[in-house]
Formats: C-alpha cells, sequence, structure tokens
C-alpha cells in the first residue's frame, strides 16, 4: 500500500474513531452528572434504585462499547494495510479462471473471517454485561447454534445473490451496476415478506396471540385504524434476553404484527394497545415506503461507486488486489463505506426520529388521549433500565428514537 493512501486511510479512521471517543465521552459525563440527582423529568419516571441501575448499566455499556469502537478501528486497520486481503484473494479470489463462483466465495468469506474476532465481544455482552444486570436469558448452547444458524444462512442466502450479482458484470457490461441495483433491491422486497415465514422461525418460537381482551383490544384497533394484519403473533424473545419489543413485518396481506412476550407480560392490554397504535402510525405515515426510497436512494448510489471504483486503475491495487476486478472492488466498498456514511447517522436519525414523534400522534389520536402511551413508555424505560439523560450530542447523533422525555413533552404539547 503506498505511504499517501495509508495515511488517507489512517486519517478517515482515526477521526471517525475520534468523534465516536468524544461522543461517548461527553455521554459518560452526562450520565455521571445525573446519577445522584436526577431531572425531575426522569425522576418522574424512575425511582431512585431503578435510575441508579440505570445508570450503572448506561455507564458500563459506554465503557464496554468504547474498547470496542478502538478493537474495531484496528481490526480494520490490519485486515486493510497487514496483507490480509490480498492473500485470501490468492486463496480463494483465484480458484478458477472462469465463472464468479470464487469470486462470490472470496467476498463472503473474507466478510466473515474479518467478523470473528468480534465475537468474543458480542459474548462478553451477552453472558457478563446483560446477565449482571439481569438481562440475558440465553444458554451458551443457544448463542452458539444462533451463530452457526447464521453462518449456514449466510452461505445459503449470501453466496447466490454475490454469485448472481457478479455474473451481471460478464452480462450486462458497464450497465451492470444497474442490474445489480435493482437484483438487490427486488431481493430485499422479497426478504420483507420471506423473512417471518422462513427465517425467523428458525431462531424464535413464533405462537398466535391467544383469545382474550388483549386480541380483542388490537383488532379493535386495527379496524378502527385501517390496518389489516393476516395474524399477530407472540415471539418467545424471554429464552434469550428480558429487554422487550414490538414490530410489524411484510407488507399487503402478508403483513403481521409480532409481540415479545416480555412486552405481553410488562405492559396491560391497554398499553399494549397503544404501542400497537404507534406501530400502526408508522403505516398509516407513509414511513415504511419512504424508508425504503432513502434506502434504495442509497443503495443507487453505492452501486454506482462500486462500478466506478472497480473501473479505475488506482483503487484495488491500493490494496494489493488487481485492478478492474469487480468483487475486490465490492469487498473493500462495503469495508470503507462506513467510513463516509458514518458522518451522515445525524441525518438519518433526525428523519426516524421525526417519524417517531408522528406515529406517537396518531397514537395519542388512536387511543382518545397521551396517557396510555406514556404509561407504556415509562414501563419499558424502566424494564430496559433505558439512559433517560443522554448527552443531546450524543442522542443528537446516535438516537434514532427521542427521548422519554422528549416525547412525553411533546405528546403534552399536541394534547394542549
Amino acid at each position: 500500500m503506498r505511504i499517501d493512501v495509508f495515511a488517507i486511510l489512517a486519517g478517515a479512521v482515526g477521526a471517525k474513531l475520534l468523534a465516536q471517543l468524544i461522543l461517548s465521552g461527553l455521554n459518560r459525563a452526562e450520565i455521571k452528572r445525573h446519577a445522584g440527582r436526577p431531572p425531575a423529568a426522569v425522576a418522574a419516571v424512575m425511582d431512585g434504585e431503578t435510575h441508579a441501575k440505570s445508570t450503572a448499566y448506561s455507564l458500563e455499556k459506554n465503557k464496554f462499547g468504547s474498547l470496542e469502537l478502538v478493537f474495531d478501528a484496528l481490526i480494520l486497520l490490519i485486515v486493510l494495510v497487514g496483507g490480509v486481503l490480498p492473500w485470501m484473494h490468492a486463496k480463494i479470489g483465484t480458484l478458477s479462471a472462469t465463472g464468479r463462483w470464487d469470486d462470490a466465495l472470496f467476498v463472503l468469506a473474507t466478510a466473515m473471517a474479518i467478523g470473528l474476532p468480534g465475537l468474543i465481544f458480542e459474548w462478553y455482552d451477552q453472558f457478563r454485561l446483560e446477565a449482571k444486570f439481569g438481562f440475558n436469558k440465553s444458554t451458551l448452547g443457544l448463542w452458539i447454534g444462533d451463530k452457526v444458524k447464521g453462518f449456514v444462512l449466510a452461505l445459503a442466502i449470501g453466496f447466490p445473490l454475490l454469485w448472481a450479482l457478479l455474473v451481471l458484470v460478464d452480462l450486462a457490461g458497464r450497465a451492470w451496476w444497474l442490474w445489480g441495483f435493482g437484483l438487490v433491491f427486488v431481493f430485499q422486497l422479497l426478504m420483507l415478506v420471506l423473512y417471518p415465514k422462513l427465517i425467523m422461525p428458525l431462531f424464535n418460537k413464533l405462537t398466535p396471540l391467544p383469545d382474550g381482551e388483549l386480541k380483542d383490544r388490537l383488532l379493535a384497533l386495527g379496524e378502527r385504524t385501517g390496518f389489516k394484519a393476516a395474524t399477530i403473533q407472540v415471539m418467545d424473545g424471554s429464552k434469550r434476553s428480558g429487554h422487550s419489543n414490538a414490530f410489524f413485518t411484510g407488507f399487503g396481506r402478508f403483513r403481521r404484527i409480532v409481540l415479545f412476550d416480555t412486552l405481553v407480560n410488562q405492559l396491560t392490554p391497554e398499553e399494549l394497545e397503544a404501542v400497537l397504535a404507534h406501530e400502526v402510525g408508522h403505516y398509516r405515515r407513509g414511513h415504511i415506503p419512504k424508508m425504503l426510497f432513502v434506502s434504495a436512494g442509497m443503495m443507487f448510489a453505492g452501486f454506482a461507486a462500486i462500478a466506478w471504483l472497480a473501473r479505475s486503475a488506482w483503487f484495488n491495487p491500493a490494496f494489493g488486489l488487481p485492478a478492474g476486478e469487480p468483487a475486490p472492488a465490492l469487498l473493500l466498498f462495503l469495508m470503507l463505506s462506513g467510513l463516509a456514511t458514518f458522518w451522515l447517522t445525524p441525518l438519518g436519525n433526525l428523519l426516524s426520529r421525526k417519524h417517531e414523534y408522528e406515529a406517537d400522534v396518531f397514537a395519542r389520536e388512536a387511543m382518545g388521549g397521551p396517557a396510555p402511551l406514556v404509561a407504556a413508555l415509562r414501563k419499558l424505560s424502566q424494564k430496559n433500565l433505558s439512559n433517560l439523560t443522554p448527552h443531546p450530542w450524543f442522542s443528537g447523533f446516535y438516537y434514532s428514537h427521542p427521548t422519554l422525555v422528549e416525547r412525553e413533552a411533546a405528546l403534552a404539547r399536541e394534547a394542549v
């Protein structure tokens, strides 16, 4: 690697890491500042004992996250400048003189190998940090089984997709990236339908919501808000974590509502109805197609960049890889693009928070007032030990959802 390329790369990695550590440091200081005396709005949500536990949890997550950031940056630099990529390409990417299967295997195998060192952090987070605060419900066997399943799925799904994408280079010539964008985007839409039906059941048990007050409430909510779902299912999220969530997947007649069993156990039927009304708000306000449009635009720009970089005489050779080859350019783009898109994170989260506010207003209107949603959000913050006093810069940069205090204030303004 040339000195100038190395300097640019090191500078980009260092700038991102420095920004991340500064934001984490600011957030850590803000958490400590409110540790002993939480603001009145926070004290209204959490009692002293829960707030103290939330503070301890947030500080440990912050410290652990900062260490992981440094580790990830070092791994990226080692892989890019340490000769790992040329070695992998020599071993895998040149197995055959014709065809694209070896190129697809090179991209997939290298990407998976790069992720292996990070498993130690995933293990520690699950079985040490999360377990310390009572969230981990998984076993080592279940955790390993999930990783093996993920590996098999990556091969079964990722390899054919990569192969088809690289074959387009030979079939479509210089316009391959347009066809490649179309292929991946259609695949993304297809997965919205297939994922809950074929892949989710490999990891979690999904059962229909039993008859009763909760089901009646949720079906009635769907009727009056114009939201039809194929089914309402409960997922056994408690076998891995004490955290809770709710979401809907698919679209059209394939749409289904999924509730974590932890959520069902933590909230009253009215509060669960309010949470679902919020999720329905995303659908009724058109947030899903808007986010798909944004995702498609970024994907389109990404494919255009990959095609341009693959044609350039300098990009691949700067990392010890053959010029003009799309597979190495694709892998390098996947590894390096985060250095640029990181700085766009606040913009994406700004749009996401706007959508969350709109969905909250929809839920308030659907429930006849803000009280049920506020009660649900407060319980979820307590049960999940959420950090309710993040630094404004940190939350502005990273948070896809407004803080609870911000959401309550917005709902109060809307209710006036």
